[in-house]
């Protein structure tokens, strides 16, 4: 049985136990003191500790009563705790909240180069949203109650209580198959824990965290950051830009950001390009007559980027291109880099 039923299923243990208790005692005690049959026992142990108001099966002697009246004073609070618990499970639904997590710790389990979100506040719930409209499954880890209340309002993402700082809620979410993991704490020590932690369990996992402190972003990145982004800072930058250079930012934006799907600026991995393009100079790829999708830079394997490349450059397995276009023209240019001519 899985570990959440167990937890779930004490208050109905302890409660079953403690009737159990009171009707063993109910029973022993007529048996003994009124020399009643078993089911004579049985049956008054039951009409006393339910309150139904039967007559005894045969008039209680001074003994009886007395032990009667103390079964009764036991058994009210026991019976009452046992209805209201066995009401909380049906009626409350904790039997489908189990099914529920269940479920969802199943699907979770099925996913590969997903990417982890830790916390669900105003960062992370941005940086889910943004990757479910590039097509990404998202899985949420959280542990703040109101937050988890919203995820199920919602109903958009995969997610997990938890604190996100711990080894087993991070197996929970399936790190070990994960495309990448974005750190949205808070604070910035517990983004320090998730890093360090996610970067033991996963060493090729792609890292980003969210930092406040000017100091932080250094340790995030010792800590095996792979990014460290600083809200208020790119907030700050951003709205300088908006005064400076609004009509570029606005064009970067439109692109980048946008939910249009005219026109995209993505990454191409030459990884997996054909025998035929490697070594070959951007000019014989002849991309812009062959695909009308324009490459404007590329990643050197060096970690080098080149804007606007000339058509001398010449590029390499390990190179990743930054190609415009629409999803038609990039569709057919990565057709173009598999093919072989």
């Amino acid at each position: 049985m899985p570990r959440i039923i167990k937890k779930s299923l004490i208050p109905i243990i302890f409660s079953l136990t403690l009737l159990l208790v009171i009707i063993a005692i109910g029973t022993i005690g007529y048996i003994v003191l009124e020399g009643y049959s078993f089911i004579d026992s049985l049956f008054m142990t039951f009409i006393t500790i339910s309150t139904v108001g039967f007559r005894e099966v045969v008039p209680l002697s001074d003994t009886g009563k007395i032990f009667t009246i103390f079964l009764i004073i036991f058994s009210l609070g026991t019976f009452a705790y046992a209805l209201s618990t066995f009401s909380k499970y049906i009626i409350d639904g904790v039997y489908n909240n189990l099914f529920q997590k269940n479920k969802i710790k199943k699907m979770i389990a099925k996913l590969e180069n997903h990417v982890l979100v830790c916390g669900y506040g105003r960062n992370g719930k941005q940086a889910a949203l943004e990757l479910l409209d590039h097509n990404f499954n998202v899985v949420i880890i959280e542990k703040d109650d109101a937050n988890i209340e919203k995820l199920k309002a919602e109903k958009k993402f995969l997610f997990i209580k938890g604190d996100a700082t711990q080894d087993e809620i991070l197996h929970e979410a399936n790190i070990k198959n994960a495309k990448a993991l974005i750190s949205a704490l808070p604070n910035d020590a517990d983004n320090l824990f998730v890093v360090l932690t996610a970067r033991e369990l996963n060493p090729k996992l792609k890292i980003i965290s969210r930092a406040s402190d000017d100091n932080s972003d250094v340790k995030l990145k010792r800590a095996g950051a792979s990014n460290v982004i600083m809200s208020d800072k790119i907030g700050g930058q951003h709205m300088a830009k908006l005064v400076a250079q609004p009509d570029v930012l606005e064009f970067l934006e439109h692109i980048l950001l946008q939910k249009s799907k005219d026109v995209a600026l993505v990454e191409v991995s030459c990884e997996n390009i054909a025998d035929y393009f490697v070594d070959k100079s951007i000019r014989e790829f002849d991309i812009r007559n062959a695909s009308g999708a324009n490459i404007v830079g590329l990643r050197k394997d060096s970690g080098q980027y080149i804007l606007n490349p000339t058509p001398d450059v010449v590029l390499s397995a390990n190179d990743k291109l930054f190609v415009l276009g629409n999803p038609n023209q990039i569709l057919k240019l990565r057709e173009i880099l598999r093919k072989n001519l």
